[in-house]
């Protein structure tokens, strides 16, 4: 071969490899430039919204918090009529999961998950059956279902690890048909009382709108499979803690705590809540929480590890409305969480091209 035809060769090869490079940094460039935000769609239908409502967790309220007082924010989110309510709640289907592996989830599966063995002993049906059964009866539940129906579903969910879809089924049922009978002793019965009266914003919230707007569930949106504590618990529990001791905690605590000592008026639970879901509490939250376990010194890096389980979890959280939403036209799903999850579940809800986010401030007007 002449020595022409290899340097022809030569440079052909330059300018292909020379091309290709352009064409992988071009398309790099487009890569990192790329916001799914700005692509939203489809372009025809009725968009999907989502609400997310940042909460206090009610039950570590004072006893001056009276649920009574709620009365103006259902209100103002049932007349924004949601067709699904998801939960910081971890779904019966992850407890399942996380029970076979205790050595790694037997604190999560403490903190997190209800004990169904007296449902699935009055039923017959362990989790997963109990979510399958669960499934099969409504997806021929009737426009009227009766009292026997409603019972069978309660202990149903009972049984499925879903206690707050059950006490939706509970609540909406006339208080003369709460009995037992149809799959529900006298014991789960007992139980659903004690959750009727619990002061919890998955009880006195999600489930009374839900049972409001004539929804038939709740939907567990919550996900503990991050969760890691490292070879020391109690260490890793320590050095949080003191992370948390922070000036910045003291501020949140100045901003929130009196308004928190006294929700007794369908007023002043409005302004706790525009408090919990305005643009003061993203900021505070990461720094007097998230941001100081960043730079926790400890050589263990247990604040690392926390802060690597927080955005795992919102990132799970996030996937998991997405799912529920799913193909459905005009999906609107009110979500009900942590106030320090708002901004994450904005934010990363923001970035999928089926979801609008909706203003909550405005709603609570």
């Amino acid at each position: 071969m002449g020595q022409g035809v290899i340097q022809g060769m030569l440079g052909r090869n330059l300018l292909i490899g020379t091309a290709l490079a352009g064409c992988l940094l071009a398309g790099a460039a487009q890569a990192q430039g790329f916001e799914p935000r700005t692509h939203k769609g489809p372009r025809h239908g009725v968009p999907n919204e989502v609400a997310v409502l940042g909460t206090a967790h009610l039950a570590g309220l004072p006893d001056t918090f009276d649920p009574a007082s709620l009365a103006g924010l259902l209100d103002r989110l049932a007349n924004w009529q949601p067709r699904a309510i998801a939960i910081e709640a971890v779904s019966g289907l992850q407890c399942d999961m996380l029970s076979r592996q205790p050595s790694r989830y037997a604190l999560t599966m403490h903190d997190y998950c209800p004990d169904v063995s007296a449902a699935a002993k009055a039923t017959g049906l362990d989790i997963p059956a109990a979510n399958a059964a669960a499934e099969t009866l409504l997806a021929t539940w009737p426009a009227q279902p009766t009292a026997m129906q409603r019972r069978r579903l309660a202990a149903t969910f009972l049984a499925a690890g879903e206690r707050d879809s059950a006490l939706v089924q509970w609540l909406r049922l006339p208080a003369a048909e709460r009995h037992a009978g149809d799959g529900l002793d006298e014991e789960l019965v007992n139980a659903l009382e004690a959750l009727r009266a619990s002061r919890n914003e998955n009880t006195v919230i999600a489930a009374t709108l839900a049972a409001r707007l004539g929804h038939e569930r709740l939907w567990p949106m919550d996900d503990h499979s991050s969760d890691r504590y490292g070879p020391d618990p109690k260490a890793y529990v320590a050095a949080i803690r003191k992370a948390w001791d922070n000036p910045a905690n003291a501020r949140r605590s100045a901003m929130f705590g009196g308004i928190e000592a006294q929700i007794d008026t369908p007023e002043k639970a409005l302004a706790l809540y525009r408090h919990y879901n305005g643009p003061e509490m993203a900021p505070i939250a990461f720094e007097s929480d998230y941001g100081a376990a960043l730079e926790e010194p400890s050589p263990q890096g247990y604040g690392r590890l926390y802060v690597t389980s927080w955005e795992t979890r919102n990132l799970r959280m996030a996937a998991n409305i997405r799912d529920l939403m799913g193909p459905t036209s005009g999906m609107r799903t009110l979500v009900i969480v942590g106030a320090s999850h708002k901004a994450y579940l904005d934010t990363y809800l923001d970035q999928m091209h089926d979801v609008r986010i909706v203003d909550v401030p405005t709603l609570l007007k």
